[in-house]
């Protein structure tokens, strides 16, 4: 499914020669095309994908300046274009920027459009990348393009869902950074927002919820396996399409796969706060069919089946014992002992007679 653009238009942040930012505007919007849309349809996938997305959304004015929410208000109800208010959103992010010891230049794009039943407003500073090429004359030419399947610096209003539910914590998304949350900080700020919805918590409750729930209807291990396999593959398939996770449907999957007689949808419905939809987290569910850990330069992870069977684990000693590991595996490790064999027969047979 495509997306249907309504408006895009494009800023630009640069510092001066004195080392002072500034956002060169353009005056009107880009005209929609098929090539405009294709484009966003790019970002659009890209941002679907990751998984390291926040939520958000307006703080109260009281606690912080609401210039950017203002202007958004007065655009959606008409008092203010599409080229004043993504002005005044290039203005509110300079001013921000200004504020931290960040050179972020880049080419500033605010677009709205509709996607399956919502409408979204997207923002995002996209960086202006250099490449070589070789024209029809065999000589090399540089050209300037926007990288879409490498963004940062993004947020997302689902404006359907501000105008249903402006009470929700969770109208605005925005990719938060892997080394400290002070890029996401700004772009929070320059938007008047505070951080709500934790999906990564709501995933978490869920694989925990699954795990009690197969303890609750005493299931044996091959249906307990079977009730996470079918947990995982539905929320494989939901991150795959960049759906939500809906617990009915969930619900469904799990109750009719290895016919159980309890509800799971009645059952986290009693004693765990969920969301009735939250986006799925690929690093959580994954946990849910695997066991994984890292530390002291080992990592490890097998599929849970194998516990019991190819691994066993002795709490005592705290040792894991693997039988049938990996031919990859097992092949380095062979030619690392025959490398060792070697080297310690040559030492053998160099060391002086006694």
């Amino acid at each position: 499914m495509n997306i249907s653009a309504s408006n895009i238009i494009l800023h630009s942040l640069n510092y001066n020669s004195e080392g002072v930012l500034q956002c060169k505007m353009r005056e009107g919007e880009l005209p929609i095309s098929p090539s405009i849309e294709d484009f966003l349809m790019q970002l659009h996938r890209t941002y679907q994908s990751k998984t390291n997305k926040a939520f958000a959304y307006f703080a109260d004015e009281a606690e912080k300046p609401q210039v950017f929410q203002r202007a958004l208000r007065e655009e959606t109800a008409g008092e203010l274009d599409f080229v004043g208010f993504s002005q005044q959103a290039a203005d509110c992010l300079v001013t921000e920027l200004q504020k931290h010891d960040f050179a972020e230049e880049g080419v500033l794009l605010v677009s709205k459009y509709s996607w399956t039943a919502s409408d979204y407003l997207l923002i995002a500073l996209l960086q202006n990348n250099e490449s070589i090429s070789v024209n029809d004359n065999l000589e090399l030419q540089v050209s300037q393009h926007i990288e879409t399947s490498k963004i940062q610096l993004v947020a997302r209003i689902d404006l359907t869902l501000l105008t249903r539910e402006p009470e929700s914590n969770r109208y605005i998304s925005f990719i938060k950074g892997r080394v400290g949350r002070a890029v996401a900080d700004f772009f929070l700020d320059f938007m008047g927002a505070q951080e709500g919805f934790d999906a990564k918590v709501q995933n978490q409750v869920l694989m925990k919820a699954v795990e009690e729930f197969c303890d609750e209807q005493a299931l044996p291990v091959a249906k307990k396996q079977e009730v996470r396999e079918v947990a995982f593959e539905y929320c494989k398939e939901q991150l795959k399409q960049g759906d939500d996770i809906d617990l009915s449907s969930l619900s469904e999957q799990i109750q009719e796969a290895p016919k159980l007689e309890g509800s799971f949808y009645d059952f986290v419905s009693e004693d765990y706060e969920l969301e009735n939809t939250f986006p799925a987290d690929r690093s959580v569910v994954r946990k849910l069919t695997k066991y994984v850990g890292q530390g002291g330069g080992v990592s490890i992870s097998f599929d849970q089946k194998h516990l019991g069977e190819r691994v066993h684990y002795d709490a005592d000693s705290d040792t894991l014992t693997i039988q049938g590991i990996p031919p990859n595996l097992r092949e380095q490790l062979k030619r690392d002992a025959l490398s060792q064999a070697d080297d310690e027969q040559q030492s053998d047979d160099q060391s002086p007679p006694f």
